[in-house]
């Protein structure tokens, strides 16, 4: 089995394998988690109603979950194969991908560089590049992660990633515990991630993508402003675009909702593909 398409060089492997979760069975669907994430952080409370009619396959990138941290500075291309060589080694030949967030950019990377495994696309919560705004929070956020004040981090987490109903739904007390919760909780690897973030523009991909794509704009979102995520849609030839009203964390307010968004899609344009 090939997992390089002729046009995509290869890319040089990490140093260490990344660590893998794999359930269910079916159509193939390949899991990108956002920055600071990871596959059970970003996808754990759909990941039963996904795995119910898919193979699902992730890996966490380097420094989140059990992957170790890298050593040299994270690149799409690389993620994006070893998201493919995850696939390989499960025996998963032709697959659909959802993207999170940095996940999103990463997922167009793989219909880019193999376009010849992938279905279909599910885009959530993402961009195809970082915008000054974008860029702007994403060197707030690294800063904060190098200072020595878990308070402060905790609170801009929050405040970066909750939409504003959700958020108001806090008490102080509320709002101090989760602060506490997050920074007990970031992945050693976030920097790494939210640099990658700062850097990846795959807007020159998203002509050569063919296949069915659905960008799922969360339309309350503070941290990936709503108006970038439809920019991305709007590059992204036949893609159709589904609102949810949530903000940056559709898993944790949203689930269900945005599950169903996923399931149904796929349900038409890859499993019925395939009937």
């Amino acid at each position: 089995m090939t997992s390089t398409h002729e046009t995509a060089p290869p890319t040089t492997p990490l140093a260490a394998p990344l660590a893998r979760t794999v359930r269910g069975s079916g159509p193939g669907l390949l899991l990108a988690h956002g920055a600071g994430g990871g596959i059970e952080a970003n996808y754990g409370p759909i990941l039963d109603g996904l795995a119910a009619r898919h193979t699902v396959v992730g890996v966490d990138y380097p420094g989140a979950g059990d992957s170790p941290r890298s050593l040299t500075p994270l690149d799409v291309d690389t993620l994006a194969d070893e998201l493919v060589a995850a696939a390989d080694a499960e025996g998963v030949e032709r697959f659909a991908v959802s993207g999170y967030s940095l996940g999103g950019p990463v997922a167009i990377r793989v219909a880019a560089r193999h376009p010849e495994r992938v279905d279909a696309l599910v885009l959530s919560a993402t961009f195809a590049y970082a915008d000054t705004r974008t860029d702007l929070v994403a060197s707030v956020w690294r800063q904060l992660l190098a200072a020595d004040d878990p308070r402060l981090l905790g609170e801009f987490v929050q405040l970066m990633a909750l939409g504003e109903g959700a958020l108001n739904t806090l008490t102080p007390d509320r709002v101090r515990a989760a602060a506490e919760l997050i920074t007990a909780t970031v992945p050693p690897g976030t920097g790494d991630q939210v640099e990658l973030v700062r850097r990846i523009d795959v807007r020159e991909d998203l002509a050569t993508i063919t296949v069915p794509a659905l960008v799922i704009v969360t339309a309350a979102d503070p941290l990936i402003s709503p108006t970038l995520q439809r920019a991305l849609a709007a590059g992204l030839p036949g893609s159709a675009t589904a609102e949810l009203p949530t903000g940056h964390l559709p898993f944790a307010e949203r689930p269900q909702e945005w599950l169903a968004l996923i399931t149904g899609f796929l349900a038409r344009h890859q499993e019925g593909g395939r009937a």
